[in-house]
């Protein structure tokens, strides 16, 4: 799997089939990945030097399972280099602007799929290879806005806010990891790969779900809700004595679970709030009453009752204490493994277990073009050859 992307929603994607099982080869320009120099903070010794880029925290990220080569592929013998590679590969990953690969003499519909007619070759674009924004550059921040998902987040009467991570170029990542894995299932049946072409914009509509389909059903514009839900009540943020915690509670039965927690049992049986939908037309008033309750006492106190009484709720952690929550550890996802320059570095697990085939980290992010010649040798260049991708 040749892993040509760069910055996140790419090299995510290509992280994921790596963690899968794939031998994933990273193949990187002679200035590097952006996200390279996205620091500090930087493993230690792996600061960006002259000639030499950096290996931040942001590109340690999504970089894992990988080996990783530096081509030029402006140069003739940069996409020579290519080109062998295409002819062994099984997936190629790519999130250049639309054109860029045929203005070098690398395009898929007449270099690489004559080349190789069973790649799957997988772009992804800001918006997509067609239509009247297909030229457009495209990043997270600009498609979150672009795509709606900010006029939903945020308080109602504040500005949209983006979403704390970049989450669509990850979801774009995800979607990517789906779509191979399918053109990889049809290639079994037919013999032959195909392109698969999908961007931040498409992927960001689509994650609208529920939100987008409710407007699709009434007409209705959605709004911004904060932290609360605008169909289940109560479904948000409140705070105790202590700390912000979250209810989640998302049928009658656990309403009733939650008021006798909260030493008001009668409200469960209050034509105020029986059902959802009446809790729905009384929301302010109900969420004032919670809101002054949860208030009397420390968060673990209310969390450990409701945990007991089988009603959704949980801390509004931090990031050093999810690291250190005994299920995120118990479930793997804080993992070590060896950095050839940094020595044992910390890395965010992997989210799927498999009962037969586990996903491990066998691999830390590579450094700037550290299996350039291990890689080139498996393709036929001799030593002397190897040279001039070196200099």
């Amino acid at each position: 799997m040749l892993d040509l992307s760069r910055v996140l929603a790419g090299p995510y994607c290509a992280q994921m089939l790596g963690d899968a099982g794939a031998d994933v080869i990273k193949v990187e320009s002679p200035a590097g990945d952006d996200t390279r120099a996205w620091g500090p903070p930087f493993l230690a010794g792996c600061e960006p030097q002259p000639g030499r880029p950096g290996d931040s925290a942001y590109y340690v990220s999504c970089n894992r399972n990988k080996r990783g080569i530096v081509l030029d592929l402006t140069t003739p013998h940069g996409q020579e280099a290519l080109c062998r590679l295409v002819a062994r590969a099984d997936v190629l990953i790519e999130n250049f602007k639309p054109g860029t690969m045929e203005r070098w003499g690398l395009g898929y519909e007449d270099v690489l799929r004559p080349l190789n007619p069973r790649l799957v070759y997988a772009s992804i674009s800001g918006y997509g290879r067609t239509g009247p924004d297909a030229d457009l550059p495209g990043y997270d921040f600009v498609a979150q806005a672009v795509g709606g998902i900010m006029s939903i987040t945020g308080e109602p009467e504040g500005d949209p806010m983006k979403v704390g991570v970049a989450v669509t170029d990850l979801t774009t990542g995800m979607m990517a990891a789906f779509a191979i894995c399918a053109a990889l299932i049809a290639r079994q049946a037919t013999g032959r790969g195909q392109r698969v072409d999908l961007s931040l914009l498409e992927t960001q509509v689509a994650w609208l779900a529920n939100v987008g389909q409710s407007y699709l059903v009434s007409g209705q514009p959605p709004r911004r809700w904060g932290n609360a839900h605008a169909s289940i009540v109560p479904y948000e943020l409140f705070h105790a004595a202590d700390r912000p915690i979250v209810v989640g509670v998302g049928n009658d039965a656990q309403f009733a679970r939650f008021c006798a927690v909260l030493g008001r049992p009668e409200w469960a049986a209050d034509e105020r709030f029986a059902t959802n939908p009446a809790r729905l037309r009384h929301r302010r008033e109900l969420v004032g009453l919670i809101a002054r309750e949860l208030r009397t006492r420390p968060a673990a106190e209310w969390l450990a009752a409701m945990r007991a009484a089988g009603v959704p709720s949980g801390p509004v952690r931090t990031i050093p204490e999810v690291f250190a929550d005994p299920q995120v550890l118990a479930r793997g996802m804080k993992v070590e493994c060896n950095h050839p320059v940094a020595g044992l570095i910390s890395l965010i697990g992997i989210p799927f277990k498999f009962s037969d085939t586990p996903a491990t980290v066998r691999r830390p992010p590579p450094r700037w073009g550290e299996h350039t010649a291990e890689v080139l040798a498996e393709i036929g260049y001799s030593a002397e050859e190897i040279k001039q991708f070196l200099m």
